[in-house]
């Protein structure tokens, strides 16, 4: 059996389903071992009625007949039962680790995933709990039938001969020592096998996701190459592992053969020699044997083949299995770095004030300081603009204000309470946000903009769609609101992305509002539309609009300038023209590049 702390629970949750396969398989072990003896007793009676010259009819072998025809059906039966219990069993148990493994998904801290890449994680959701999942049903199955089966069959075997039995064990105990020793080969390969197998994912994942850069710098050719590399060690490896499977069978093959050859020239010896007369003696005990008995015994170690097969396929099974649930463990083990404090803050409906006090932050703590020591507040139904260089930390404001990282103790409050000491769900539902990256879901547009409800309000999806001057572009589609968007919203441009995300941000209606480089793709009319739009159907609710062009943050009520993750100031327009001199070189900078591009 598979045993681990992620695991075990589902032994229990799922135990009656998989005695209930255990019952039905031994009972089918139980009656399939009687199938021999009904067999060997037949052969016996047409052997004796042969010897003494008589007539066999059908009532002397009519009850083996019957018993046999019944045991069949019986076995039958029983085999769809275990089947129903054990795989079942099986199947629960790998819907529940991966549910277990999605919520922890959800859990884990967004800087998890920029270290882990995607392909790796979704083997793990695939492929190895694939393997976990064999091993529960037909690792199971092994295990019963390589313990009680070979128990069952080893004690008939005895009571038929001694002699064959002990000739017949000696082998397979070569096999059990042989299986123990290649169990810590199959580990290791199989951990190779699936390292190989992450890289091909994340590498397919990767170019799958950037097919348009791709195509559109045509290095399709140059991509097939790497992917050929990648595919090239990936087969070599898989090579390996199955060459040592291959070895570890034929081995096994061999061993079974040789013994059929002893116990066939062995037990026709002895029953030669008892036929003329001749007594055969071991270690001071006769051996008898008749043609029936020894049908019986080769038939019985015929049983005898499936559980030494079966514990070699558990051996290299569990091997495998053992391996993806130590790299599930791993990945369930992996620290929750964003999590609620012991009986947090839970926020209402807040009022939208904001605080930053003195705060500090980097990514790592080896790493460098990306936002240092920034102090400033944000009223209540405020709207302000964040402006500053690539890299001045504008996205990294918005991600500490969504709890996406932890920052220290008391240098981010919302509505005076302390983020930290906050629950992180009622701090988030209190919070809108349209991400710089414009992220879509493969669905409706209707579904991708009431993406924070779970039932659609069409009316509130068309005046989400109005806010964002989207509406008039979505009914111009066949499908209208259900249209299809590919994924990451690739069958619409870049400028009907932001549109749709600023909807699904407006349709939340939240007290906080954060835009993050939202209108960035659209043409300046559009721009000064949802402007409008923000300073309409936003008023008393605070608002940050984090922007790229100057001429988008201009009618805020305030302004935030980030120079190297400082605050160079903030406050309205026409003062920072006269106090700040980075907003004034923005300022003269975009509307020289503006002069230049009317120039031409």
């Amino acid at each position: 059996m598979l045993f681990g702390k992620y695991i075990n629970k589902y032994y229990l949750k799922y135990l009656p389903f998989l005695l209930f396969g255990i019952a039905a398989l031994i009972f089918v072990d139980l009656v399939e071992t009687q199938l021999p003896e009904y067999l060997g007793n037949i052969i016996d009676i047409l052997n004796d009625g042969l010897n003494n010259g008589t007539t066999v009819t059908f009532d002397q072998i009519s009850y083996y007949l019957w018993a046999m025809l019944i045991c069949a059906g019986i076995m039958m039966v029983c085999r769809i039962l275990w089947r129903f219990g054990i795989i079942h069993f099986s199947h629960k148990a790998q819907e529940g680790l991966r549910h277990d493994m999605f919520v922890k998904a959800e859990r884990l801290s967004v800087d998890y995933y920029q270290t882990n890449k995607v392909g790796t994680v979704m083997a793990w959701f695939t492929t190895d709990i694939e393997t976990i999942g064999d091993f529960l049903s037909w690792g199971t199955v092994q295990l019963v039938d390589c313990t009680f089966l070979s128990v069952v069959v080893i004690i008939k075997m005895l009571r038929t001969n001694v002699h064959l039995t002990v000739i017949a064990l000696i082998p397979i105990a070569l096999i059990v020592v042989w299986g123990a020793l290649v169990e810590k080969f199959v580990s290791v390969k199989w951990e190779q096998r699936q390292k190989a197998y992450d890289r091909l994912y994340d590498f397919t994942e990767e170019n799958f996701t950037g097919i348009r850069v791709i195509k559109a710098f045509v290095k399709e050719t140059k991509e097939l190459h790497a992917f050929a590399k990648i595919a090239k060690r990936n087969q070599d490896v898989n090579f390996s592992f199955g060459r040592m499977s291959i070895l570890f069978d034929v081995i096994i093959e061999i061993i079974i053969s040789l013994i059929f050859a002893i116990l066939f020239g062995f037990g026709g010896w002895i029953i030669y020699s008892v036929a003329n007369g001749q007594a055969i003696n071991f270690f001071g005990y006769n051996s008898t044997l008749t043609i029936g008995e020894l049908t019986e015994f080769i038939g019985l170690f015929d049983l005898l083949i499936w559980p030494m097969i079966a514990m070699g396929m558990m051996i290299t099974s569990f091997g495998r299995a053992r391996t993806s649930l130590k790299r599930i463990t791993t990945y369930l083990d992996s620290p929750e770095i964003i999590k609620n404090v012991e009986n947090p803050v839970v926020l209402g409906d807040i009022s939208g004030k904001i605080t930053f006090n003195h705060l500090t932050f980097k990514y790592k703590e080896d790493g460098e300081e990306i936002l240092k020591d920034l102090t400033f507040e944000i009223n209540p139904g405020e709207i302000v603009g964040v402006v500053g260089k690539i890299g001045s930390g504008k996205s990294t404001l918005a991600n500490l204000l969504l709890r996406l990282y932890n920052v220290p103790e008391g240098s981010l409050f919302i509505d005076d309470q302390d983020i930290m000491l906050c629950d992180i769900d009622s701090v988030r539902n209190n919070i809108s946000y349209s991400p710089q990256d414009n992220f879509l879901f493969s669905d409706t547009i209707s579904n991708n903009i009431s993406f924070s409800s779970d039932e659609s309000d069409e009316t509130r999806i068309k005046e989400s769609a109005i806010f964002a001057d989207v509406d008039k572009d979505v009914v111009d589609f066949k499908n209208g609101y259900d249209t299809i968007l590919g994924e990451r919203g690739v069958t619409v441009s870049g400028g009907q992305k932001q549109r749709l995300s600023l909807a699904r941000a407006f349709y939340k209606n939240s007290p906080v509002m954060i835009l993050d480089d939202t209108v960035s793709a659209v043409d300046v009319k559009t721009e000064e539309m949802i402007l409008n739009n923000i300073h309409k159907e936003r008023s008393g609710k605070t608002t940050i609009v984090i922007a790229s062009r100057v001429s988008t943050v201009t009618n805020m009520d305030r302004i935030l300038v980030l120079v190297d993750g400082r605050v160079d100031a903030f406050d309205t327009h026409e003062k920072l023209m006269k106090t700040s001199q980075a907003y004034q070189k923005m300022v003269f900078l975009q509307k020289l590049e503006k002069e230049v591009e009317e120039s031409k």
